[in-house]
């Protein structure tokens, strides 16, 4: 064994993980990246088609980011946010009001995606004390919802492997049965969003106490990359509007082009009360976060202190000059290389290698699809869409096989999932794509699970 595994193994606790798994797999020291791939210690190199957790935009070692990180340490790396600015937050602030949807004109930067999401509902809640709705304390969020894994943002999550032993501390939330194409019970091929019957009764019925509805847009990622039509989101605002309800949109791992549009929510043509941005914001180098909120909300906190309107929340690396600077040449490069409009093309040419290659295959249930992101979720049984039990973690042997064809997927259950950086080619398309159906179909032959047809 390396030297550096058995130090990692001994000395380190890796997120999101059963750390018992690492001994039969043992941790993959990574020591350098280019463009879309992860080079080990050991010279061997593996496609990262999951963006290293969906936040790696623009490939690893991208030149143009590493300048800007260059010319920037020269300048300031961090300066205290309280009562000091730097020109790259300023710029960047500046930025992003610009290209996100019209009723966002302010910007609370903090450090990561978790404390995006509780800024958010500690600034819903507090602008309803302030404004006298005492009873507003209470949020509601989707089935499935993940947003975050601090107290707050857990208690808006609904992943029984997030919540259950956490739950005596969690915020009171609701919960309100989310949108599932793939299992709808409507008409499919006329979509109107009917599955929003379930949020306008709790609405209805509980608008008096609700300061927040939480929503991921367009695309429910943990949940096993759920997408659902941006008719939705359109009730969704416009039954907040009537009963004096925020509207929080986490596009943590749906913004900054992922989607097919710069944010998820313009696939709706709507604007938030609160946005939530991280992960792509910076290209997947630095840790950083923003909230974007409104005039009106800015207004409320916005007093002399003996009034008590102050919105005292903090984070030391909030605002850090570094991160803003990588943030605002990732921007550049979104418009200067026109991305997006790349994307929609890239995006449509995983789509279609994927369904070619899943119809050839007895164990693909759907395969969903929305600007970068292309899903495939595996099944028992076409016809009941019954999946695979939790505990045969389907998904993680196929990953370990993929792995040691030099492809680094990251199950959800029974999903495997494509979210590449933007830079990938179409050679590396075909071996992402490729690889991973020879993985599905080499996990099948080497298990006698009955499969229907």
């Amino acid at each position: 064994m390396n030297s550096y595994v058995e130090k990692d193994l001994q000395y380190i606790w890796h997120p999101c993980a059963q750390m018992k798994d690492y001994e039969e797999l043992n941790p993959i020291v990574i020591e350098k990246g280019e463009g879309v791939w992860l080079y080990d210690i050991n010279g061997k190199r593996y496609l990262d088609c999951i963006s290293s957790w969906w936040t790696n935009t623009l490939g690893h070692s991208n030149k143009r980011i590493n300048e800007a990180i260059k010319k920037q340490i020269d300048n300031i790396e961090h300066v205290i946010f309280a009562n000091f600015s730097n020109k790259p937050a300023i710029e960047l602030a500046e930025k992003l009001v610009k290209i996100t949807p019209n009723k966002l004109k302010k910007v609370f930067f903090s450090d990561n995606g978790s404390s995006a999401v509780e800024i958010a509902l500690k600034m819903s809640f507090h602008y309803n004390m302030q404004r006298g709705n005492v009873k507003k304390k209470k949020f509601v969020a989707l089935s499935d919802a993940y947003h975050g894994e601090t107290l707050g943002a857990l208690s808006v999550c609904d992943i029984d492997e997030f919540n259950t032993v956490y739950k005596p501390l969690l915020l009171d939330t609701i919960r309100v049965e989310g949108p599932d194409c793939y299992r709808c019970t409507y008409n499919r091929d006329s979509c109107h969003a009917e599955c929003f019957g379930n949020m306008e009764k709790c609405m209805i019925e509980n608008n008096q106490e609700i300061s927040a509805v939480i929503v991921e847009p367009m695309v429910q990622g943990a949940a096993g990359m759920k997408i659902y039509s941006p008719i939705y989101l359109k009730k969704l605002r416009k039954l907040c509007d009537e009963y004096d309800i925020h509207l929080i949109l986490d596009e943590i791992a749906v913004g900054f082009g992922r989607t097919g549009e710069m944010f998820a929510c313009n696939h709706a043509k709507i604007s938030p009360d609160f946005m939530c941005l991280s992960k792509g914001i910076s290209a997947g180098y630095m840790p950083m976060s923003v909230v974007m909120t409104t005039d009106e909300v800015y207004n409320c906190f916005y007093g002399d202190y003996k009034d008590r309107k102050s919105f005292l929340h903090s984070h030391t690396y909030s605002g850090n000059a570094m991160a803003c600077a990588i943030a605002l040449e990732n921007l550049k490069i979104f418009e200067e290389e026109n991305i997006i409009e790349q994307n929609k093309k890239k995006g449509e040419f995983i789509k279609k290698l994927t369904l070619e290659k899943a119809k050839l295959s007895n164990y693909i249930g759907e395969v969903r699809s929305l600007g970068m992101i292309t899903a495939i979720e595996i099944v028992r049984d076409k016809e009941t869409k019954e999946g695979y039990p939790w505990h045969m973690r389907v998904g993680y042997e196929i990953y370990k096989i993929a792995l040691r064809k030099g492809l680094v997927l990251r199950p959800i259950g029974n999903v495997l999932y494509f979210i590449p950086p933007y830079i990938i080619n179409e050679d590396e398309i075909e071996f992402m794509v490729n690889t991973c159906f020879q993985s599905i179909e080499e996990y099948f032959k080497s298990n006698t699970f009955k499969v229907y047809n």
